[in-house]
């Protein structure tokens, strides 16, 4: 349990320093990435991932609730060698994961504590901190998040039987084309605690001109990725 709580937290960490890096990069005020786009934010995720999968490779890098439950939904015995699927092993998984992305959000901060503090406009500080949808309906916000964290989970259970040893690779340039090709309406979340973590963080952090943490949407890109997580796993028992 040691094991997951350390990998797991610093791996997670790793995914949302850089992860959130790169929206603040690209929409806070004064940086030197300002305005850089939609293409620098995706595939700053994916090589977030790809360095946050690397990070907690002992746990197998799961970094995100919806791939631990997708691997329990899968009917695994293990989540990596050695780690065996059970409650108390899934509690430390999930919990850690909640940690390490409330630390990573927090440490984002603190780099770019200069640009929030000079932003003046609350949607652009809550957009480094956690997603929300451009057209806010939550029926099809939660559809999106679904649709999306199923592809993410059910081709990373196809990868895993797959012999081209790619490994955190291909992972991440799955998240990139996720985030092209489906993260247009909702930001792409596909992960419940890199949303829920840094809205925390946003909630508790003292900075000027925040507004809110938009809490009536952050059922969302929790619930979405949940269902499409154990979906994702059901489905990939009955196609592997």
């Amino acid at each position: 349990m040691g094991t997951i709580l350390l990998h797991e937290i610093v791996g997670t960490a790793i995914l949302l320093l850089l992860g959130g890096g790169s929206v603040a990069n690209n929409i806070l005020a004064r940086t030197k990435g300002f305005g850089g786009g939609w293409l620098m934010v995706n595939f700053g995720w994916g090589l977030a991932v790809f360095a946050g999968v690397y990070t907690a490779y002992k746990t197998g890098g799961h970094l995100n609730p919806a791939v631990t439950l997708g691997i329990i939904a899968h009917g695994a015995s293990e989540f990596a060698p050695g780690i065996a699927v059970n409650v108390a092993n899934t509690a430390a998984y999930l919990v850690a994961q909640l940690i390490g992305a409330m630390i990573g959000a927090f440490l984002c901060w603190m780099v770019y504590k200069n640009h929030f503090d000079a932003e003046t406009d609350p949607g652009k500080i809550l957009g480094v901190f956690s997603t929300g949808p451009e057209i806010r309906n939550p029926l099809w916000n939660l559809i999106t998040e679904t649709i999306a964290t199923f592809v993410l989970v059910f081709i990373v259970l196809v990868f895993g039987q797959t012999p081209s040893g790619l490994g955190p690779l291909a992972v991440a340039l799955l998240v990139v084309v996720i985030g092209i090709c489906l993260g247009g309406p909702t930001g792409y979340a596909i992960n419940p605690a890199r949303d829920l973590g840094p809205r925390i963080i946003h909630a508790i952090l003292p900075i000027p001109n925040k507004g809110g943490s938009d809490w009536g949407y952050a059922w969302v890109p929790i619930v979405g990725p949940i269902l499409g997580g154990v979906i994702a796993g059901v489905a990939a028992s009955l196609y592997i």
